[in-house]
């Protein structure tokens, strides 16, 4: 309890941890309509959410617990993750239970499958759902002003390519009368220059024409290519909220996760999932961390790299982790250890993080030909304080340059490792 006896709260945040013990009391004592809606309340506020608050633990989590934790433990399968079901008060429950912030010590926990998924709301294209809408508002205007629906659009369309027609029609007549013009006109240029050869004198058109070519200003040379920037500052670094992680289907390394990322509505490679905007991201974490630890936390993300497939899903991002390095002569083998970076508990999904003394505008998508990520990447690396850091003299490109830079959001929070000192971030 000691991680919580150090959290300090807003008067906000008090009102709502009393509310949330209030209703607690009402799940232990209640019953029928009024426990549902309670049910209904805290599973949907919890699909954004670690905790009740948000990020930070409290008491109210607790007795939230205790007040669902023997509900879940008798609800079906179809009850905790079907489509009718309460699936984030089920993992509400499995990570108060099993999370050292709250020293609760539990003997006989609720046995939940993280892999037990039964239903798994279809993503919406963003796009197509935007563009869905503005139809059926303008179809809402058209009548609320009293137009004609689908059949006047039609005569509408008719009419206007009538009028497009005609206006083509008297196009292709001007025309017409300009060649003409420009036909005559050629005539009796050819007729005058015949006249100056026989008398040795130049047509009058043919002077002025050679006295404005001799006005004729010389040709600017173009200015020079700005130099091209070379910071780790390029790559998109960004807090990343995992709203839920699952095992690939067709692959035993890769979790297959869904971030928000503080991407705006119709961004390509998104898709909207409980009402937030995300993309889906491959990792090959599978083995090396827990499922139950990918569950609604925090990470760092690069969110600049051109999307790939792998194994027939899209991902159009990367989680950053921490491995021991690899010593000269020994082969990669990716077997770990490996540790999530961790941002600040309290930073918001998309907040941008970078290297102090590298701020900087990041590309919009990294050229793979141009090979930004592998010329930086060799200088992310861990400091015995176990913080996240960027080191210039391990990168060639940078001449000769040296010191670290801490990774860091925008509002000041450092990114860290759980143990591992002097390792790779990739």
């Amino acid at each position: 309890m000691a991680a919580l006896a150090a959290q300090k709260y807003t008067p906000a945040e008090e009102t709502e941890i009393q509310k949330w013990v209030a209703n607690a009391e009402s799940l232990k004592s209640g019953a029928g309509s009024e426990t549902q809606s309670i049910l209904d309340t805290l599973n949907a506020e919890l699909a954004t959410r670690t905790t009740v608050l948000g990020t930070k633990p409290s008491s109210a989590d607790i007795a939230i617990y205790e007040a669902v934790a023997p509900l879940v433990k008798a609800w079906s399968p179809e009850e905790r993750t079907g489509q009718q079901g309460r699936p984030n008060i089920v993992r509400h429950v499995d990570f108060i239970q099993n999370s050292p912030l709250f020293g609760l010590n539990v003997v006989d926990k609720v046995a939940i499958d993280a892999d037990e998924v039964l239903y798994v709301k279809p993503p919406v294209d963003a796009k197509a759902e935007k563009e869905r809408l503005k139809k059926e508002k303008a179809a809402a205007a058209a009548v609320a002003a009293g137009g004609v629906p689908a059949a006047g659009a039609e005569t509408t369309l008719v009419d206007r390519t009538k009028e497009a027609v005609v206006a083509a029609a008297e196009t292709v007549a001007e025309k017409a009368v300009e060649v003409k013009d420009k036909v005559v006109e050629a005539v009796a240029s050819a007729a005058a220059a015949a006249t100056g050869a026989a008398t040795g004198a130049a047509p009058e058109g043919q002077k002025r024409e050679k006295k404005e070519k001799k006005a004729k200003a010389p040709k600017q040379p173009a200015p020079p290519p700005a130099p091209a920037v070379v910071s780790p500052c390029l790559i998109d670094l960004r807090v990343g909220h995992v709203l839920k992680a699952i095992k690939h289907p067709e692959a035993d390394s890769l979790f297959v996760s869904t971030i928000a990322m503080g991407d705006k509505p119709g961004t390509d490679d998104t898709t909207e999932y409980e009402g937030q905007v995300v993309r889906t991201v491959c990792s090959g974490l599978n083995g090396l961390v827990p499922l139950e630890e990918m569950q609604g936390r925090k990470v760092v993300v690069v969110c600049n790299l051109k999307p790939v497939k792998m194994r027939g899903i899209k991902s159009s991002a990367m989680v950053l982790a921490a491995s021991p390095k690899i010593k000269e002569g020994e082969a990669d083998d990716h077997k770990g250890p490996v540790e999530l970076v961790n941002p600040p508990a309290d930073a918001p999904a998309g907040e941008r993080v970078y290297f102090e003394g590298w701020q900087g505008e990041p590309e919009k998508v990294l050229n793979p030909k141009k090979k930004v990520w592998e010329t930086f990447q060799p200088g992310f690396t861990t400091t015995d304080s176990l913080e996240v850091a960027f080191d210039a003299a391990a990168v060639k490109e940078l001449e000769g340059k040296t010191g670290l830079g801490k990774l860091v959001t925008a509002s000041g929070g450092v990114c860290t490792v759980k143990s591992l000192s002097g390792a790779q971030v990739r």
